[in-house]
């Protein structure tokens, strides 16, 4: 790979990018962008072509935090730095790895030096390495919830803190911000993205002379990179001057009453949650008054400012897609305006009063999932060549991401070709809406885990509470002060201690060891046949499927689903961390056709097999969502028996939903959770709500509320298991 960058200035289109980096180059304060798009979009390539942009810096020489000698940090590590020489560098461009540890991002302390010497060794972090440059963490949403806090704690208040033990390290800790991921592997939480200042929707063009042109300059970079920067030398120059001119006129810049009036205005219409939109608005608003060498907020720049920084806080549900309402937004700045007309008879009062409902509250505006039309928050205007009111290049695309959901489900529905002989009843029926969703009762794999942190399963993890000590296999980072010093009390005799001062050796150190909760893989194992085709019965199942996934978003777990009926089983959704998908997964489920059980549970079987492969720690859960019945071969049912056996054998933490319904009940479903070891609990039971009355009436020894064949110890575990979710829930 070549060391000479691919220039910024080279790039085709992905005007909002383009944009959205170099306000945040001018002033980091608007908060870092979140760049979310297809693969294969030059997210990555844009963000490293940006540091070769930014001015570069002067810092106190022998200092590792990058110190500015006109205002050191006095808080700095390395302090004090009084006659210091110094020293001009670029400004670093810190890459994130998706693995990366909480020590390696804060920096790490040696606490055996600190309690045996009384000494701070402390190896700076990337944060140190970042500041007064970029950060760039590539699939941000990959990362560890926590490890994505930790780092925008950081960006908000400009300060990394070290705490172990009592010893307190700080250090000063600014820099652009830049995150990148693919929404199609899993969402951020809304918490998270509403840290992120802008936020960008990006998509490939669909016009044939602008994908040539990628191609064509792609292809001239690496034949020669050194030629290829040569021919775009001068208008990277400009665009730094541009740039180093735009930050000097930001504080002269006037953010006036009426266009402060107008970002309220438009943040209160849109019903975001906190007040940080509205000052990320009027930052990047600012900004980009500056970066038009103007030197006050025009109404375009509340507009571009509320497209950027908008969408991704318009969420309501895990499920509802970033989006903005041009609409709305049209008439919120126009009922606005900066320069309104003079007040007087001359305008109805009653005219205004008309207006106000439908731009305060529109329900389609507010809560559409699909975000409207221009879901993306890409609209007219905003280029990067300045002023922000020329047409914006990436606009034609906006409706093509708008209507990802629907593109993403037609394609990719299951098509589980039903067999030529199977007639009438196995007929395909066309997918019928989920019911809404609910809170859902809690399900567990037993034991302690060592997972990545979710919200789910017990676990062994980073935090959580102490539950004992031993001895540390690496670099001690949790120290387990007590247990220390009851293992070096006995030997200080023989250590000739003489003073108040502990005598330690290495072998007395001990670590805590915490237990908190895990995330887990969630593969759901869905029967979609004909005997769950009735509207009002797969309207239940789905709406109590799409609750397990919203619970399953909550818990920080990634899911699966496989999905049975005709022929055959296929796998819907790979194991992933987007529940949206999912969502959309099974929103456009068919139904109809045989119903092969064991094809299911063996296609699980596999799934787990490889996930186990790949993902050691992450222990899974299965949820069979049928009514337990087994069609397609004269001894259907006992297939599908031996399959839940080979399931079972494995010690798989298994739940069975029984979607069994109306006056009859043949129990096969409770039949099938026995074989597989598995909590059996009907729709009606799935319900959090309805927990805790069919708790009471099974310790209140009531007639038996499964009146099913099942085995007894089928029903008696299920029962516990619900105890137990009581208790945590009411927790």
């Amino acid at each position: 790979m070549s060391d000479v960058r691919y220039p910024f200035t080279a790039i085709v289109g992905m005007a909002d990018l383009r944009l959205g980096l170099l306000l945040n180059a001018v002033s980091p304060a608007v908060g870092g962008v979140l760049v979310r798009g297809e693969k294969g979009t030059a997210k990555s390539t844009m963000v490293r072509a940006l540091a070769g942009l930014l001015p570069s810096i002067t810092t106190v020489g022998d200092c590792r935090f990058a110190c500015d000698p006109a205002s050191p940090d006095p808080q700095c590590p390395d302090g004090p730095h009084d006659g210091a020489p110094e020293a001009a560098r670029a400004a670093h461009l810190v890459e994130l790895p998706v693995g990366v540890s909480e020590d390696r991002i804060v920096g790490s302390l040696d606490l055996e030096r600190a309690l045996a010497e009384g000494v701070k060794a402390y190896e700076p972090g990337l944060l140190a390495k970042a500041h007064r440059g970029v950060l760039y963490i590539d699939e941000v949403n990959l990362l560890q919830d926590h490890v994505v806090d930790l780092l925008l704690d950081a960006a908000a208040m400009g300060r990394s803190y070290v705490e172990r033990e009592g010893v307190s390290v700080r250090h000063a800790a600014r820099f652009l911000l830049v995150g990148t991921m693919n929404p199609e592997e899993g969402e951020l939480r809304p918490q998270l993205l509403d840290r992120f200042g802008l936020t960008v929707e990006i998509a490939a063009t669909r016009d044939p002379q602008e994908r040539a042109e990628v191609v064509r300059r792609r292809l001239g970079y690496d034949a020669d990179p050194a030629d290829f920067a040569a021919r775009f030398a001068e208008e990277e120059q400009a665009l730094a001057e541009r740039i180093t001119g735009a930050r000097e006129l930001l504080a002269k810049v006037e953010l006036t009453d009426a266009a402060l009036r107008q970002i309220t205005a438009v943040c209160a219409a849109f019903e975001v949650d906190g007040l940080r939109a509205d000052i990320v608005m009027a930052r990047t608003a600012v900004a980009l008054a500056a970066w038009a060498g103007r030197t006050e907020v025009l109404e375009e720049d509340v507009r571009k400012a509320a497209q950027l920084a908008l969408p991704h806080r318009r969420r309501r549900n895990p499920f509802d897609a970033p989006g903005l309402d041009e609409e709305l937004l049209d008439r919120t700045l126009e009922e606005h305006a900066q320069t309104p007309e003079p007040a007087g008879p001359e305008q109805p009062e009653g005219s205004l009063d008309e207006q106000q409902p439908d731009p305060d509250r529109d329900p389609d505006g507010d809560h559409d999932p699909d975000g409207g039309p221009d879901g993306d928050g890409r609209g007219p205007g905003g280029g990067p060549d300045g002023g922000g009111g020329a047409p914006d290049p990436a606009g034609p695309t906006a409706p093509a991401d708008t209507a990802a959901p629907d593109d993403g489900r037609d394609p990719q529905a299951p098509e589980q070709g039903v067999p030529a002989q199977d007639h009438g009843p196995a007929r395909e029926a066309a997918p019928v809406a989920a019911g809404e969703p609910y809170r859902t009762k809690l399900f567990k794999v037993p034991g302690t885990g060592k997972g990545a942190r979710g919200r789910r399963s017990p676990a062994e993890t980073d935090g959580g509470h102490t539950i004992r000590a031993r001895r540390p296999a690496g670099a001690l980072t949790r120290l387990h002060l007590s247990a220390t010093l009851q293992a070096a009390a006995p030997h200080q005799h023989a250590r000739g201690r003489s003073g108040r001062a502990l005598e330690l050796r290495r072998d007395d150190f001990r670590e805590q060891v915490r237990e908190g909760r895990e995330s887990n893989l969630v593969l759901f194992v869905v029967d979609a046949s004909g005997s769950m085709a009735a509207r009002q019965r797969m309207t239940a199942v789905k709406g109590a499927v799409l609750s397990l996934l919203m619970d399953a978003y909550q818990r920080r777990d990634k899911i699966g689903l496989i999905t049975f009926r005709g022929s055959g089983a296929e796998l819907a959704l790979p194991p992933t961390s987007s529940v949206e998908v999912g969502a959309a997964r099974l929103e456009s489920l068919p139904t109809g056709g045989r119903t092969p059980l064991a094809a299911g549970l063996l296609r699980a079987h596999e799934v787990l097999r490889v996930e186990r492969m790949r993902d050691p720690h992450r222990r899974p859960l299965l949820v069979v969502v049928t009514d337990g019945r087994a069609t397609g071969a004269r001894d259907a049912l006992a297939e599908a028996g031996r399959a839940a056996g080979l399931l079972a054998g494995r010690g798989l933490a298994s739940v069975v939903l029984d979607c069994e319904s109306g006056p009859v009940r043949l129990g096969l479903a409770g039949r099938l959770a026995g074989q597989l070891g598995a909590s059996a609990v009907t729709l009606e039971e799935l319900r959090a709500e309805g927990v805790a009355a069919l708790v009471h009436s099974h310790r209140g020894g009531g007639p038996g509320h499964r009146g099913a064949s099942a085995s007894r110890g089928t029903t008696h575990r299920s029962s516990t298991h619900r105890s137990t979710t009581t208790d945590r829930k009411a927790a």
